[in-house]
């Protein structure tokens, strides 16, 4: 098990926070460009069936530190997310689901948007963590690679299965075996964000573009192509252009796709490294092609006919929010039956049709079609098994690791 160690972020680490910060996935909001249309959806269901072996067997990582677990005597749950990531009713002050969930069980959900970003809420729950103490909070989201960190260190409670039967049984294949939770013993996803490719046809010009080589060396892009500030979504496509696997990749083929980026900002084929601002530089053609979150683009697609995305032979990268349940949380079992509602396909289509970000849950098709039949028919929100077969995951990176190649992310990009 990692030890903890109270050392401050390296300069690095500091400088990709910021970045995710000023104009990252954590800018603002989740769905700060979204807010003003919830009809736009983005949900990945399964067209592949579950196998009948079910999840692999968990790893042999010893689980945080549990607390007594007062589920049966305090009907309740103290829930950390990220903001406008949960479905909100016409009057912005309910959450649909999270009512339907209090009205079967009886349990009242204490829902708190209180993560703007992975670093920051990290720093905040870090002292009660390593002195083995509640952090007031039964259930939280965090990001892939933090909540990696968070089950190497210890701090994440083991999952009870019998606890979650509909989550256990509708988990979409391609979440399933994260190497940093093989068979999902501490975390369960909350959403996916993916990374493509995103063009706009009318700036294109007839210019053909079918991979991200194509951006980065056709010289009649020069200029106009725009990669991602999340060095895991824009590393993750450059390896798996120099077909490199982004969960099975070594120094040397960082430091390679890396050169390779760089030779592109040197020559100015790449305009600049954007997070969520690309839409505008994207929708008004100042753009002609760039990296793009899924989730942008199916709204990007509804308002300008111009705008389309692809997804290139080499595949596409997929990280995920996690549901984890802290060390000496108190109510554990509360915490999971409210991670297997939203493993329920009505529950999970309700929430897809609004916070249009990858659903990770299987069978959530027929009951998104009742919602939104356009969202359900896209290809986009609910992959096909050939899609679903291109997304790859970046693995999970050690301290020493993440220090260097932030490090360099950083050089490459200017921050």
């Amino acid at each position: 098990m990692e030890q903890y160690e109270p050392a401050r972020l390296s300069p690095a680490q500091v400088a990709a926070m910021r970045r995710s910060m000023r104009n990252g996935r954590a800018a603002l909001t989740r769905r700060s460009l979204l807010r003003a249309s919830a009809a736009g959806t983005l949900t990945v269901g399964a067209a592949a069936a579950l196998s009948a072996c079910g999840i692999p067997a968990a790893g042999t990582k010893e689980g945080g530190t549990s607390a007594e677990d007062h589920s049966d005597q305090e009907k309740e749950i103290d829930f950390s997310n990220w903001t406008e990531y949960m479905d909100v009713d016409d009057s912005g002050k309910k959450h649909p689901t999270l009512d339907t969930f209090t009205r079967r069980t009886g349990i009242s959900v204490k829902y708190t948007e209180d993560i703007n970003d992975n670093n920051e809420f990290f720093g905040k729950i870090k002292p009660q963590l390593a002195a083995g103490q509640d952090t007031g909070r039964d259930l939280i989201v965090l990001t892939d690679w933090l909540a990696a960190r968070l089950i190497r260190l210890g701090w994440v409670q083991k999952l009870d299965p019998a606890n979650l039967p509909h989550a256990f049984a509708n988990l979409s294949p391609q979440f399933r075996t994260p190497d940093w939770d093989p068979g999902r013993a501490y975390s369960y996803p909350w959403q996916g964000i993916s990374a493509v490719i995103a063009y706009n046809k009318k700036a294109l010009d007839g210019v053909a573009v079918k991979s991200l080589s194509d951006l980065l060396d056709n010289p009649k892009l020069k200029g106009r192509v725009g990669l991602l500030t999340e060095m895991r979504d824009t590393m993750g496509m450059a390896l798996l252009d120099m077909d490199k696997d982004p969960g099975a990749f070594t120094d040397d083929d960082y430091d390679a796709a890396v050169a390779r980026l760089q030779k592109a900002v040197d020559s100015g084929q790449i305009r600049r490294f954007t997070g969520n601002d690309y839409t505008s530089d994207l929708s008004k053609g100042d753009f002609a092609a760039c990296l793009a979150w899924a989730g942008d683009v199916v709204q990007l697609k509804a308002d300008n006919p111009d705008v389309d995305f692809l997804i290139p032979d080499s595949g596409y990268v997929t990280s995920s929010d996690n549901l984890l349940v802290p060390s000496k949380a108190r109510h554990k079992a509360n915490a999971e039956r409210l991670i297997d509602y939203y493993y329920e396909p009505k529950a999970a289509a309700e929430l897809a049709a609004y916070i249009n970000y990858v659903c990770p849950v299987d069978g959530v098709k027929e009951e998104l079609a009742k919602i939104d039949p356009d969202a359900a028919a896209n290809p986009l929100i609910i992959p096909d098994q050939a899609m679903q077969a291109k997304s790859r995951a970046f693995r999970s990176l050690s301290s020493k690791e993440e220090t260097a190649y932030e490090a360099k992310f950083a050089k490459l990009t200017g921050a």
